[in-house]
């Protein structure tokens, strides 16, 4: 059993059973949490669920009348996540890994799309890494969590590039891995991404939307109109 084998196995076994448990705890604990009644006048501004869901998709996109300056810094994360899900979800070998681990596939992106989300996605990490540099105000209230998690984020589609030298179509016909040691370092880099993924700043996949609809519900009381 060489690097790959351990890295396709029994490293990633580990890195699976951390990530499931580990958003599972991270989500059993806040539902866990007391339940407080909201300050605020409800019978004057009635706000359910529904209403706090439609504010959460509908205010994604943010209202004009900011100044130019921050155009870059509000587009930027709109590149990044778009092409992370790109690169993650439309690469036909990724698709394929998530196949063997699931039974579960879809159709892929040319490969073009690809490189070119996958080269955006970098340029958006990179220019994030630079605000949080540069900016006063980022740098002063960055925690060791956000470079952390910088670099998690980072480091597999660095790898991930790496290892590509074909199409995607030849990789797949082939029945063996050509290029072993860099796969197991692209591999090793996605299982760090799933073990630090429930204790970091990534959480936010999963609690993005709950805290927007509870963000809306906080100021719907208040009669602030969404």
């Amino acid at each position: 059993m060489d690097f790959l084998d351990w890295v396709r196995g029994p490293l990633l076994a580990l890195s699976l059973f951390v990530f499931v448990t580990g958003v599972a705890w991270r989500l059993l604990a806040l539902w866990r949490l007391p339940h407080l009644s909201a300050p605020g006048a409800p019978e004057r501004q009635p706000f359910g669920t529904g209403a706090a869901m439609r504010a959460a998709f509908t205010r994604m996109v943010p209202r004009g009348g900011f100044h130019p300056s921050a155009t870059l810094v509000t587009v930027n994360p709109y590149v990044f996540h778009i092409g992370l899900a790109v690169v993650v979800f439309g690469y036909a070998p990724h698709i394929a890994f998530v196949h063997r681990l699931t039974g579960l596939s879809w159709p892929a992106f040319p490969d073009a799309v690809m490189y070119a989300a996958a080269a955006a996605t970098i340029m958006s990490l990179l220019m994030a890494l630079m605000f949080r540099l540069t900016d006063p105000v980022l740098k002063r209230i960055s925690t060791a969590d956000d470079w952390i998690t910088w670099v998690i984020t980072f480091l597999p589609l660095v790898t991930g590039m790496a290892v590509i030298g074909d199409p995607s179509s030849t990789i797949l016909a082939r029945d063996h891995v050509i290029y072993r040691d860099p796969l197991a370092v692209h591999l090793l880099t996605l299982e760090l991404l799933l073990i630090w993924f429930p204790f970091g700043k990534l959480m936010h996949a999963f609690l993005v939307l709950p805290a927007r609809m509870q963000l809306a519900t906080f100021f719907g009381r208040r009669g602030v109109r969404s």
